[in-house]
Formats: structure tokens, sequence, C-alpha cells
């Protein structure tokens, strides 16, 4: 059974994906500080950082929204021993994925973090329906095509037009 389209959830996958690479330019000209790589140490400790600073700066926002529900996740929790370890587990890859993306970003820019992050979706998309044993609707498909259209073209355009600091310059006259 299709799930309708939401042009609510439409739009707000299109703010986390702007967010997303405002946040991918960040780290990226945050690892570009001069010095700031010394004081850190690496990679991995500027994200734990960020992490810890949007944990703690998005808790009471959390606490204010939903924190009424606290009572029943509880509950929850204290009902299925399983729980504690799905959501620990979950946290984990998740944390895991965002610090090896953070890595990309540093070794390739927040542009191709953006389209990696696109062929991504693709990629779960499909494979999601291979393992349910779901047929893919002819909208997931050419959802899919698009996303894997926009790769290509990423791909293919920077093959033809490699960036201005990675032509090989003209020799000098004599």
């Amino acid at each position: 059974n299709e799930i309708s389209f939401s042009w609510l959830a439409c739009g707000c996958v299109i703010i986390s994906n702007i967010f997303s690479a405002v946040r991918s330019n960040e780290h990226r000209k945050a690892m570009d500080t001069e010095g700031l790589k010394d004081r850190l140490g690496s990679v991995g400790n500027q994200f734990a950082i960020v992490y810890c600073l949007c944990f703690l700066l998005g808790l009471p926002l959390s606490l204010l929204k939903e924190g009424h529900l606290v009572p029943h996740f509880l509950t929850t929790l204290a009902e299925s021993p399983d729980t504690l370890g799905h959501i620990v587990s979950a946290g984990l890859w998740f944390y895991i994925y965002n610090e090896v993306s953070t890595m990309v970003v540093k070794r390739t820019g927040a542009l191709t973090q953006s389209v990696l992050n696109t062929a991504k979706r693709v990629i779960v998309i499909v494979g999601a329906s291979i393992v349910l044993g779901e047929g893919l609707a002819p909208m997931k498909i050419l959802g899919c095509a698009i996303g894997i259209g926009g790769v290509f073209l990423y791909s293919a355009v920077g093959k033809f037009n490699p960036p201005a600091d990675s032509k090989p310059k003209a020799a000098a006259a004599v």
C-alpha cells in the first residue's frame, strides 16, 4: 500500500537537507581554521564536541515539546528490556555514520558529501524494497531515477569540468 504524498514532509526534508549541507560546510570551515585541529586533536573530537553541544542545546526544547511523554517512555523501557538495547544500538550506528560523514567532508567537500547523501537515500530505498520483498511503485522508481540521475550528472560534470585549482597550469613563457 503506497503512502500518500505530503507537502509538509517534503518541506521538512528540504529544510533538513539545507541544514545538513550548512552543517557539512561549517565542519569543513572549522577543519580549515588555523590552530583548531591542534587544539581539538582530530576530526572525530570536533564531531563529538559539536554533537554534545547539539544535545545540550536541544534538550530543553525536546523536554518542552515532548516532556509529557517521558513517563510513557519509562514504562515502555520497564516492560520491554530490548528497547534500551535498540535505542543504544541505533544511537551508536547514527553517531558512527555521522562521524564517518564528517571525515568524508574533510577529505572531499560539502557538495560531494551532499551528493553522496542523496545516493545513500536511493540505495536505502532500493535495498529496503529488496529486503522487505516489496515492489517499487512508479513514483518510487521515478524518485530513485531522479536521485541516481543527479548523482550521475554531478560525477559527469566533475569529469568534464574539473575545479580551477586542479586544471594543469600552462607553461610559463620564457
